[in-house]
């Protein structure tokens, strides 16, 4: 049996998942693929793939994440950093335990019950 930990959930699909949804939120906002993959690290194939929803597609956040995110990419906007704001949208999936609904996603043999993570 192999565990999933819940920071491989977190660097393989969620913060994925992050970059997408602010790559597609500063297209719908008119920002070129060439300023988009500049503000967030990355290549401007990664920003094609975000946008054309072929790459990290299988997550989807709550409406309370979304509206944060658009915060975030309003505020990277305003010259925030991205690693600051995908620590911020990873901080709060945590303290709503919505990471936990993705952990379980990904590892069928976690208790339904499971605070693992939940460590003090």
């Amino acid at each position: 049996m192999r565990y999933v930990m819940p920071q491989e959930v977190e660097v393989w699909y969620i913060i994925p998942s992050i970059r997408r949804e602010f790559a597609i939120i500063m297209s719908k906002k008119g920002m070129p693929q060439k300023f988009i993959a500049e503000k967030l690290g990355i290549t401007e194939a990664a920003v094609s793939q975000y946008i054309k929803n072929k790459r990290a597609h299988k997550i989807k956040f709550n409406q309370k994440t979304k509206k944060e995110i658009v915060v975030s990419v309003n505020r990277m906007l305003k010259n925030s950093h991205v690693i600051t704001e995908t620590q911020h949208i990873c901080n709060l999936l945590k303290q709503t335990l919505s990471i936990c609904q993705f952990h379980h996603i990904y590892d069928h043999d976690l208790p339904k019950d499971c605070k693992l993570c939940m460590v003090k």
